[in-house]
């Protein structure tokens, strides 16, 4: 490496290093997702929707599935969307001592997204909590504020000790 006065790194002694390097960051494809995960994003977005505007969950539901038109997992959304939002107030009620601030305060991503997780760990125990929790992070990634995936993977964990516990085991 060749050291350069008056910056805090260095370059590569060789042009043919920076252009592998280059080469390899190229051919990373983007992840191809699967209609679950793709389910899981149309959920989040509706979930965020009726937090916002209270629209009815059948006028939500209808304009999801007829605006996205790829292959989904339909039958998860059309299951997990009503029932998240008719449980929103147990959802809400089981996340607050997970919390370090007031549910008021948290964006309304997060708290989507946590309802989302909290749902699927309370409900959908033939989803694994790890799944759970990690597919919440991913959407926390791509949908939340910086560094929200932190939090939410901390809560999502949190919460699973106490309704996954036979899955977790000693851990």
């Amino acid at each position: 490496m060749i050291e350069i006065p008056g910056t805090s790194g260095a370059l590569p002694d060789n042009a043919e290093a920076v252009e592998e390097e280059l080469e390899k960051a190229a051919s990373k494809k983007p992840r191809k997702l699967s209609e679950r995960q793709k389910a899981r994003r149309m959920l989040l977005q509706a979930l965020y929707q009726w937090e916002m505007a209270k629209a009815p969950v059948n006028e939500i539901m209808a304009e999801y599935l007829v605006y996205y038109k790829g292959k989904i997992d339909r039958d998860f959304f059309k299951e997990v969307f009503p029932e998240v939002v008719k449980h929103a107030a147990e959802l809400d009620t089981m996340m607050v001592p997970l919390l370090d601030r007031e549910l008021k305060d948290i964006d309304p991503v997060e708290i989507s997204l946590m309802r989302l997780g909290l749902y699927e760990l309370a409900h959908r125990i033939d989803v694994p909590y790890k799944v759970v929790i990690n597919e919440s992070v991913e959407l926390a990634k791509v949908f939340g504020a910086t560094d929200s995936h932190k939090y939410i993977n901390g809560v999502l964990d949190r919460a699973s000790k106490t309704l996954r516990t036979l899955e977790r085991g000693n851990s």
